[in-house]
């Protein structure tokens, strides 16, 4: 007995001598400076109260010199979640982060506002955690660190990265099958993988060329055949991903708000076309012949065939809405989001296409309106919002939260996207149409970094006031006090222009979160305390 047990003694230590070794390698790294400490949550400088989503995450999984230039837009919320608040995050790529346009464009830009109208008596947050590039991998990587935020709800859209994102089957930024990137993740934040990252060195140089766009530089297996063994892969690492990131935020008690997703069928040729029968680019011509002779169902299944026989993978395809609906159906936590339908009911012939789309895969403006409006209707339905407050489409419609200016730096943004791979062998000069306005000119010059966004919105505003033309002025007052939850003056003057116009519940809104930011005008805490009195009748 007592030999059993010595020996057991001694198989613990000898397992535990190389967890202490790394353990005190691990110590003595950090002590050098080695390790990253990059929380997807950080403090805002400008005001204790707000913490935002880190706009250089990606850093934390890369060496320096080797991180991809993709950033999170900064959009803030408050630290401690108030007891009356109504708290979701948006996960996802590019489309879920707004591109070209930017937040305003996104799901959480388009959101928040008409939840806010919607349930008066919360403190309504939507908080964008999307960027261009990811794909699962990362959302389930931010899943822990979401939690902790105390969410309602998670709204995800995702698809479309799985194969070319980071991280993807057939990307660049590949390390190598589903376990080893896990692992990887897993261990990402230790200062020896700091170290070994630093000594041995990051992607290859052309994967993190400056002049070049990132879809040029992300494209490694470039031919991803339909039924491949990659194509599987890519398949295999979406379903299991988000199996585990619906099994997360379920096991937290979260409502995960999960969209189907879509691309530009009708009115995008295939990137890459094998040159066997029935190959993409064949398919492409022969649904645009069924179009022309009127059999409109035919055209549909054939131009979506073409769109999933492409052989480079930047849209998804028609599999992973099947893993998506599949997903909504076995997991009583999960709320469908069809926003594929309801781009499809909105386009001709059923066909999602240029009217809808900028190019292969982000909406334009209506397009992400009917996105986020597919949103809106679930969740106005699972947290019961009284009929009176809802807020019907026209109206939201004119209150998207969208400049003219951004339309016009979001033009620009998807012409430079378009003069380079894949839309072109070799990089192109970016040509762009000359502004129209004076609105489409502060466009041009965001675009040109001659000015950043918030100069821009300042120099809208005082144009709007120079022409007398409020509700436009106090549209973009609105938007810089959004960005700017701390800025005491923005939040004050848009909470003056709602108390204006009736609008109580906004009124207050803007109020309490300029008394929060320092603001001390005489009127502000009699109005405050006057509007929270009439709000709980």
């Amino acid at each position: 007995m007592a030999t059993a047990r010595r020996r057991w003694i001694f198989f613990v230590i000898t397992l535990s001598i190389p967890v202490l070794v790394l353990g005190a390698l691990e110590g003595g790294l950090r002590l050098a400076g080695y390790g990253k400490s990059m929380p997807l949550f950080i403090a805002n400088p400008s005001h204790p109260d707000y913490i935002l989503p880190r706009p250089d995450v990606l850093s934390r999984y890369f060496p320096e010199g080797g991180t991809p230039r993709v950033t999170m837009e900064a959009n803030f919320f408050l630290a401690d979640k108030p007891e009356n608040g109504l708290r979701l995050f948006v996960a996802g790529g590019s489309t879920a982060a707004g591109f070209p346009y930017g937040l305003g464009a996104s799901p959480a830009g388009m959101l928040e506002r008409r939840l806010r109208q919607t349930f008066p008596k919360r403190h309504v947050e939507v908080v964008n955690t999307a960027m261009s590039a990811i794909n699962t991998y990362l959302l389930l990587d931010f899943a822990d660190e979401i939690i902790a935020q105390q969410p309602d709800g998670i709204l995800i859209y995702t698809g479309h990265n799985e194969y070319l994102g980071i991280f993807g089957a057939g990307s660049a930024y590949r390390i190598g099958g589903q376990w080893l990137t896990r692992a990887y993740l897993t261990v990402a934040h230790l200062a020896l993988v700091d170290m070994l990252q630093q000594l041995l060195g990051g992607m290859p140089e052309d994967a993190v060329s400056s002049s070049r766009t990132f879809m040029s530089q992300v494209a490694s297996d470039t031919a991803i055949p339909l039924y491949s063994q990659r194509y599987y892969q890519g398949l295999s690492q979406f379903e299991r991903n988000l199996a585990q990131i619906v099994d997360t935020y379920t096991s937290a008690g979260i409502p995960v708000f999960l969209s189907t997703i879509a691309s530009n069928v009708r009115d995008q040729p295939p990137f890459a076309s094998a040159t066997t029968p029935d190959n993409a680019s064949e398919l492409y011509h022969e649904g645009h012949t069924l179009l022309a002779d009127g059999q409109h169902m035919e055209a549909r299944q054939t131009l979506t065939e073409a769109k999933d026989r492409d052989l480079l993978r930047f849209r998804a395809p028609s599999a992973m809405n099947d893993i998506i609906r599949t997903l909504s159906d076995t997991h009583s936590n999960v709320q469908l989001v069809d926003s594929h339908q309801a781009l499809k009911a909105r386009s001709q012939d059923g066909i999602v296409g240029n009217s809808l789309m900028l190019e292969h895969l982000h909406p334009n403006l209506p397009g992400y309106f009917i996105l986020s409006d597919a949103f809106y209707q679930s969740l106005v339905t699972y947290f019961d919002a009284a009929p009176q407050h809802q807020i019907d489409t026209s109206l939201a419609w004119q209150q998207r939260p969208v400049t003219v200016a951004e339309e016009y730096n979001g033009y620009a943004q998807i012409q430079a996207l378009k003069a380079d791979f894949p839309f072109s062998a070799t990089p192109q000069p970016v040509v762009l149409s000359s502004p129209a306005d004076w609105q489409q000119s502060l466009g041009q010059a965001y675009f040109k970094k001659r000015i950043n966004w918030l100069e821009m919105m300042q120099q809208l505003y005082a144009g709007y006031m120079k022409r007398n033309d409020s509700a436009k002025a106090a549209k973009v007052l609105r938007l810089m006090a959004d960005a700017l939850p701390h800025h005491a003056l923005y939040n004050e003057q848009a909470g003056d222009n709602s108390y204006r116009r009736g609008d109580k519940a906004d009124a207050l809104f803007y109020y309490e979160r300029a008394l929060r930011a320092g603001a001390v005008s005489p009127h502000l805490s009699t109005r405050t305390t006057q509007l929270r009195q009439h709000l709980k009748r």
